[in-house]
Formats: C-alpha cells, structure tokens, sequence
C-alpha cells in the first residue's frame, strides 16, 4: 500500500514538476503559486506554494492572519487558512514577461479572522490598470453562493511591461484579504478574427488577443471533472463537469472514444485531451432528435461581451457530411452548417471554435444560453449534434473594467440573518426564525447545488451546482442578447394550447390573470422563493390571508405545457396528507401559472447542507423521509392505477409549518391503466444522481425507479451533501456510488453528516443504511417496494427512539429482511394498519389517478439540473 501512494504520490510530483518546466519553457518564467500571509506550505495534491511577503511594495498597510475555523469543504489547509489583510492601499509587484499572457487566479476564504469583522470587507482588486473586482465582498459572494470559499480567475492579456502590479484597494472603513494567489505563464490562447454573433453579414469580429479576460465556465461536456494537476501546459485549470447546467430533461448521451485521440496540430494548452475523449450528443433516435435541442443555460453579468469557445472532437464519425448541426447563443445562429469532420479533415481530432456576444442591460438578460441542433436542411446523414467541451470568458469593457456587482441578498436572506442574529442574542429564542416561515417551496426552490452552489446557475444553485453542485466560485454569472437574429426552436405546443380534462377542472379552483397579479403583487421579485425548469415560484396572498405559493410559467419559453397539463390532471384528482396539494391554475393571456398549499419551511434540501436554515436531528430527518415515502407508497398503490413520479428528490420533497413532509412537482409523472407489463416505455427524464441506471439503460419505467431516487434521497439525508459534487474526487462525486462503496468497505460512518456523529443509534443506522444499500440496487428487481421502504424506516424511527425496548416479530413476504426487531406495542399489524390509513386519505374515487398518455413522449418537459426545480 506504502508503495502504491508513493508511486501515485510521484507520479502527481512529476505532472506538476513538467508543468512548471512547460511553462517555464514557453514564456522564459516559472509560476508564482503563493499562499498569502503564511511561510508557504504544501496543498493536497504536494503542490509548493511559497509566502507572499516578498513582492509586497508596502509591506506596513498589511498583516498575516490566520483563519479561525475550517470548514469541511476546503481542498487543504493551504492557502486557504491564512490571510494577507490590507488595512490601506496595497500592492503586489511581480517581473513579467510583457509579451506573454498570464492566468492570474484569487482565492478568498471569507471565514472569521482576529479583530477583524469578515462581513464588512469590500475592496477593489487592480491588476495592470485593469479593474478586476469593484466593492468586491468576499463575505456576500459566498454567503449568496452557499460555498465556503471563492476563486476569481483572469486572462490578463500581453502588457508590454515587464512589472505587474496586483493593487488590493479596501473601502473607507473597510478592509481587503487574499488567501491565494497564483499567476501562470500561459501561451496565447485566442485569436484575432473571432466572429461576433449577430452580424448576419459576417462583418463582426474582435481581436481577443489583445483581450483581457475573467474566466465565467469551463466545463468537460458529456465527462467528469478535471482537476488542475490533470490540465495541460501546467495551467493549473479545473474541467467540471456540465450536467448541472443543461436545460431540460433531454440530456442526450455521453459516449466515450475507443480511438486513440492526438492534438494533431492543436495546440495542448488549449484543453487537455480528455476532454475530447468524452462528448455529449442528442442520441441515437432520428426522430427524437428533430424535436430539441441540447441546451445549457448559464448566468452572466450584463453590459459585457463574452467569448464562448466550443471544443469539438468527432470520434464515431469519419466523413463529412455525415453530421451537420447548428448552434445557437443567445438564440442567435453563431453557426448554421457546424461539421466537425469538415472542419478538422479527418475522425478523432481535436478542434476548438470561438464565437463572441454582447449582452446588454436589458429586462431579462441575465443568462446566457447554447444550443446545438441538426441542420436537416443540409440533409446530414444523422440527425444529431456534439460537444466535447465548452468555456466562457467574460471580456473587458472599454473602461478596462471586468468587475461585475456582488450576488444580490434578497430581502428573505437578510429577514433569515437577522433571526439568526437573535437566536445569537437571546438564549432561548421564542421564535422561529423567519426564513424558516417565509421560503415556501414548490418544485424548484432550490442552488443550491444548491443550490446555491450555484448562485450561478439561476439563483436556483444558491446551488450548483453543485452542486452543487460544489463548482468553484469562478465559474458563475450570467444574460440575454438582445439581438433577434435565427432563433433556435424547440418543437412544442404553444402556451396557449393546453388542453386540460373537464374533470381535473372541476376537481380545483380557476383564478384570474388578475388574481395572481394582486396575490403577487404583479409579481413582485421581492415575492420570489424559488426558480426551476418550469419557471419562478412566488409566495402570494389570496382570499384576504390564505398563503399559497404560484409557480409560474416563463412567459418567453415555450416549454412546460406537458408539465403543465400532467400537473394539474395528477394533483387535481389526488389528495393526501405527504402530498403537497394543487389549489388551482391560471391559463389567462399565454400564461401558464399553478397554485399550490404554501409550505412554510421550504425544503428537505434546504435544511441538510451546511449554512442553509436549521439544521435537522436525526430524529426530524427520518420523520422527514418516512412522510415522504409514505407519500410515494400511495403514488405506487394507493390509487386507481400506478403513479410514477419520475423526479424524486430533496428539492421536491417539501415541508410545511408542522415540519409534515409533502411529495411534490408530478410534472415528470407517468400513470398507466396498463401495467400489466410491469413497466412503461419511455424517453428518459429525471435528475442527474436520482436517475435510475436501468431506467436509463433500458428506457422502462417501473416504480423502482422511484425506489432508486428515493435511496440517494436517504443517502442525502444521513450525509447532509448533494447527490451529485464535481468539485470532489472522482470516486466521490456521485453520492450513490461513494455510498455504496463506502458501505462494502464498512467506512460508511466516516461521511455521515458531523453534526449527526455520536447521535445516532447503532442499530437505527444499521437499519437505515441497509434500507437505502437496497434501494440502490443495480437492477429493480433487486430493489424493495416503497411499502417495505417505508415498513424499515418507521422501525430504524423505533430503534433510535427506542433502542433497548425490541423483540423480534415476523414480517409479511417480500419485505427486505426476513426478521425485524420492532418494540412493543408496535406490532406488525399496528404498522400495516397504519399504512391501510395513509392509503385511504386520496382514494375518495376510482379516478384518482388522472390519467395520461403512455405515448405522450413527443414532448421534452424542461426540468432543471440536479439543483432542483
């Protein structure tokens, strides 16, 4: 084993040992990695960075400081624990080669630091004359983001000057910090003639390289992350992963190459090559290619231009012709006859294209979206479009200003940091606190990845992420062009076109265009509590004080009208306590808009990863988990026919004022009178990490699947992290697969949630954990029903109430084990008349389950990245 870890240990060693000399060797200068206000140090991956204080010019207006936490999150204590705090104006100089260009990437923890308040830091950041960060708040930034910590990073283009000055400017009565800084040699990556979208003539084009630039995405399409020690060129950047950004259920497939892949004339700065060994395309299916796009959607500053760059690499192809497709920006036709093959001569070589586009102060602009379909007027031999990689840059104003605004607290942020406040003040707090009664939830809420962790992603990743999504900082922000040029269309009914039964109809209340405008205050964005696929989620007021949450439609998409219609046809005819309870819709002026019962603490999600509302017990999280399969034992027996959620996860779990758990978002949902079969034919939809492998693999829904979803769900809970990470190891970026392999090596208490260590009973995580290894089981057949699911958790419930007080009973065939140990008085028949009694409160007819069309699959809902909708 010693052997092992010193030879991977080496190899790592050597990787960046030949990056330093590259660099070196291509601009005559090594690289600068220094950790700020220490002595240096080493990072996890034995990377060396050396202390800052040398190429201080006022060394006096500054001092070292040392963070007094860690957070779990942090790659290494280095760089991120210390600090260079700059109490006036302050320099770095560094000796450069004027005619290279160079990364310079900040990293900023914005932790708690001695005598020094973190929360009222605002600085401005120059390098070289260029404004990279304006009143800068680390502290907002990542609070608004839910990640511990923030890296900036910037192409600044050749100066001719053979000193950079890097100035650290802090506010009147304020104060700046680094943790990190690395400045890297790099050969010049763009071009002179890059093409500006919008210029049908042709006409339009930038020199970007006289360009500096901020680095907003990169991202290794259709392949997993890439770490910097992994990159080219000893660059030093990170490849994420792109599946938290694309747009709608159609995800396509990501096949990897069986061909050697070479640069062939490409320089390897650009991208690594596994990037182009990994691609994303629309799929196999002709005839479900015709009808979308693959879309990523990202979020961006407006009053800027940005350069996005397309890295292609057609491996299954090997003449021209065979494959044609057009791309889209900002629904602007950057390019209406994309063949790979053409472009690059011959199958398996790697080529890159650079579009550029303005994105103007404009309602509205504040995504930037991509778009690949088939040209089927150049008659292609396949109907199919790909991509290997893609990275978005941020370019410089006229003002030589790259500085965009902090990420906005909303007013329910800053509602929620006061009630914490005053549980700080005030021993024991006879309130709530407030943001626990305001963000209300319906599908969507959520960033989180994340979340946030991706304020980037649509404020929707407060995720990702990410979801995470748990991408680093640099990677978000976003906007519309303001351009009409070719539009890229998605086949589709219009807003206007929905068709919904007489009897959902009469089964819930219609309301106005005007009613919704006067509970929402003309849909306020103060009223916002969340954002997903479908659109924005409000908190409203209607019949004088009866709180409800109104999920509206984006008026400008056309997607959503089968979300839209299976919504209303599922809840209007159910009815039950775990699920969350549709009071009507509007269908006024092309608009789309669904009513739902206001659920006060918002979601699971929200109270599981660190820094996001109150942090739930134990106890409290199985409660959580156990209303929520109950809900989903009645979706799979309770009424008429099966019911198939098809979009299980954290986000569309929700939870009301009494902490009930409630099912929500049906959208995706399939029902059939005919599952005689034992399972649905039907194009894949759900979220990435819930997907269930052999609903992917084999396109048969089966309630299972729900099963599936619902384990990562209980992984979720116990682990207090996103199902899927890619800032984390390769191994551990998938939580069901790290579950599962920590579980056969009995390490699985080692990533249990640290605020649950020592709080749980042995025997109710036993039983917890085998209840959700089975869930996951690799083929459906394997997997329980969610009624024996729900029979496990009760008993884990039990065993951590009551841990002593069990004796063994029998259970009912087909149960997970054979032997339950369940305390007195409950009984096995106690527990299957409870069920009996969760089952009856939605059949108060035969028609409970709204019936739709098996074959209804010619239409792509739009449901959001694994953030949440």
């Amino acid at each position: 084993m010693q052997t092992n870890t010193h030879g991977l240990f080496s190899l790592v060693t050597l990787s960046l040992l030949f990056n330093a000399f590259y660099a070196s060797e291509t601009s005559g200068q090594a690289p600068l990695v220094l950790s700020c206000g220490s002595n240096g140090g080493t990072d996890a991956n034995g990377r060396k960075w050396e202390s800052d204080s040398k190429f201080l010019v006022s060394a006096d207006k500054s001092e070292s400081s040392s963070a007094q936490s860690q957070d779990p999150s942090l790659p290494s204590p280095v760089p991120y624990m210390t600090a260079r705090i700059f109490k006036g104006e302050t320099a770095y100089k560094f000796a450069v080669n004027g005619s290279s260009r160079y990364f310079l990437r900040l990293t900023f923890y914005p932790s708690a630091y001695p005598n020094y308040n973190i929360s009222n830091s605002n600085f401005a950041v120059v390098a070289g004359g260029i404004t990279l960060l304006n009143n800068f708040s680390a502290f907002i930034t990542a609070e608004a983001l839910s990640q511990a910590y923030i890296v900036k990073e910037y192409l600044l283009a050749p100066s001719q000057m053979d000193v950079l000055n890097v100035t650290f400017k802090p506010a009147n009565n304020s104060f700046a910090f680094v943790n990190g800084i690395e400045l890297i040699p790099s050969p010049e990556l763009f071009d002179d003639d890059t093409n500006l979208v919008g210029f049908s003539d042709g006409s339009g084009t930038l020199s970007a390289t006289s360009m500096s630039m901020q680095t907003m995405f990169r991202l290794n399409v259709g392949g997993q992350y890439i770490p910097p020690t992994n990159d080219t060129s000893g660059l030093m950047r990170s490849w994420y992963d792109d599946s938290p950004y694309i747009f709608g259920a159609a995800i396509g497939v990501t096949p990897e190459a069986n061909m050697t892949i070479g640069y062939d004339g490409l320089p390897p700065a650009i991208a690594p090559l596994d990037v182009y060994r990994t691609l994303r395309s629309q799929g196999p299916d002709p005839n479900v290619n015709k009808k979308f796009n693959l879309t990523w959607v990202f979020p961006v500053d407006a009053n800027f231009t940005y350069l996005v760059r397309f890295h292609f690499c057609d491996f299954q192809n090997d003449k021209a012709n065979q494959l044609v497709f057009e791309i889209f920006i900002n629904n602007q036709t950057a390019e209406d006859s994309a063949d790979v093959i053409a472009w690059a001569g011959s199958k398996g070589v790697p080529i890159k294209k650079d579009y550029a586009i303005r994105v103007n102060d404009k309602t509205g602009d504040d995504e930037l979206w991509v778009a690949l379909h088939s040209n089927e007027a150049l008659k292609p031999e396949y109907t199919d479009s790909i991509l290997n990689g893609l990275e978005v840059f941020k370019i410089g104003d006229t003002k030589a200003n790259l500085a965009g605004p902090n990420p906005t607290i909303s007013d329910l942020m800053r509602q929620h940091q006061q009630a914490e406040q005053s549980q700080k003040d005030f021993a024991q707090p006879k309130k709530e606190t407030s943001v626990a009664k305001i963000i209300g939830a319906t599908l969507g809420a959520g960033f989180g990845l994340a979340a946030a962790v991706c304020f980037v992603s649509f404020k929707r990743r407060k995720k990702v992420p990410g979801t995470d999504c748990g991408t680093s900082s640099w990677l978000p922000i976003y906007g519309n062009s303001q351009t009409t040029e070719s539009k890229s269309t998605i086949s589709g009914k219009s807003h206007g076109s929905t068709n919904i039964s007489s009897d959902a109809a009469c089964n819930c209340r219609y309301f106005s265009l005007a009613e919704i405008k006067q509970a929402t205050k003309n849909f306020d964005e103060s009223h916002v509590i969340g954002f997903g696929g479908f659109g924005k989620v409000y908190k409203g007021i209607i019949d004088g004080d009866t709180k409800v949450a109104i999920k509206r439609s984006n008026p400008s998409s056309e997607q959503g009208v089968n979300e839209f219609q299976t919504e209303i046809e599922m809840l209007s005819k159910l009815r039950h306590r775990h699920l969350v309870s549709l009071i009507g819709f509007c269908e006024d002026n092309n608009e789309m808009i669904l009513v739902y019962d206001y659920m006060g603490k918002g979601t699971m999600r929200e109270h599981l990863y660190k820094g996001n509302k109150i942090t739930l017990s134990w106890k409290q999280r199985l409660e959580i988990c156990i209303g929520a399969a109950r809900g989903l034992h009645y979706l799979h027996t309770g009424a008429k026919y099966t019911i198939i959620h098809r979009d299980v996860k954290t986000t569309n779990i929700l939870v009301d004022d009494k902490w009930v758990a409630k099912v929500s978002d049906f959208g995706l949902s399939k029902t059939g009178p005919n599952m005689n079969q034992g399972h649905v034919s039907t194009v894949v939809k759900g979220s990435f990490g819930y997907l269930d492998p052999e609903y992917f693999r084999r396109q048969q829904l089966t309630e299972k699947s729900d099963v599936y979803s619902f384990g990562v769900v209980l992984f979720e809970a116990l682990c207090a992290r996103p199902a899927l990470n890619p800032s984390l190891p390769k191994e551990q970026v998938t939580l069901a697969d790290y579950a599962l392999q920590c579980q056969r090596k009995g390490t699985l208490e080692d990533i249990v949630d640290p605020q649950l260590k020592g709080k749980i009973s042995p025997e109710c995580l036993k039983k917890f954990a085998d209840t959700a290894v089975k869930c996951l089981a690799d083929h459906g057949t394997d997997r329980p029903s969610m009624g024996d699911v729900l029979w496990n958790l009760e008993f884990a419930l039990q065993l951590q109430v009551n841990p002593e007080g069990s004796k063994p009973v029998s259970v009912v065939e087909g149960s997970l084990e054979e032997e339950y140990e369940c305390p007195e008085p409950m009984d096995h028949s106690s527990f299957l008349a409870m069920h009996r009694s969760t089952l009856s409160l939605g059949s108060e007819d035969n028609n409970a389950a709204g019936a739709t069309d098996d074959n209804s699959n010619d239409i792509f809902s739009q449901i959001v990245n694994p953030k949440g909708r």
